[in-house]
């Protein structure tokens, strides 16, 4: 059972201001919730995928540990921070597997949500990448908020606390991306 939101959110402050028993204190708080979004985004990998959810987490918490300097404001936070973690881990992991098989099929991630759900193609986690560095030349708000979504795993509400934007708008935002992607899916 995880503690509640104002526990993690004091944590993460006083980790701010620099109290490093704070971090020991959180990471077992938090390192379920990493580990069920990192078995979540695993699952849509193609087979043979060699990075465990174990291992992602454990690669997050080393990164994180290097961001001491990082004022925390909230969970959503936090997490939003972890998701762009996992996928920069997962982008370098497809990355260095596809360096090492020549091009032979990078790692595959679907969209799960951010397309059509009847249609749930497995995505290359490279291009799902350098889509949303397109996307984020074109709107950086909705490219954060597809990254919030599909890496991070966070709510409509969690994903407008984070942007600072009303909840309308981040449905707004998110439908637009979810079309984007689709069509640009669809082109490749």
């Amino acid at each position: 059972m995880s503690a509640p939101r104002s526990d993690v959110t004091r944590l993460l402050q006083a980790w701010s201001a620099g109290d490093r028993a704070a971090l020991d204190q959180l990471m077992p708080i938090v390192a379920d919730e990493l580990r069920r979004l990192a078995r979540s985004h695993l699952r849509r990998e193609g087979p043979g995928h060699t990075l465990q959810p174990t291992a992602l987490v454990n690669e997050v918490y080393l990164r994180l540990v290097g961001h001491d300097r990082t004022h925390w404001r909230s969970r959503a936070q936090f997490f939003a921070f972890a998701s762009q973690l996992m996928r920069r881990i997962l982008v370098d992991h497809a990355r260095a597997r596809r360096a090492a098989k020549r091009g032979a099929g990078a790692a595959t991630v679907a969209l799960d949500e951010a397309l059509d759900a009847a249609v749930r193609p497995a995505v290359d986690v490279l291009w799902l990448d350098q889509a949303l560095d397109h996307l984020a030349a074109l709107d950086s708000r909705q490219a954060r908020l597809v990254e919030l979504r599909v890496f991070g795993g966070l709510t409509i509400e969690e994903s407008a606390e984070l942007l600072g934007v009303g909840e309308a708008t981040v449905s707004r935002d998110w439908a637009s991306a979810r079309a984007w992607l689709y069509r640009e899916l669809k082109r490749a």
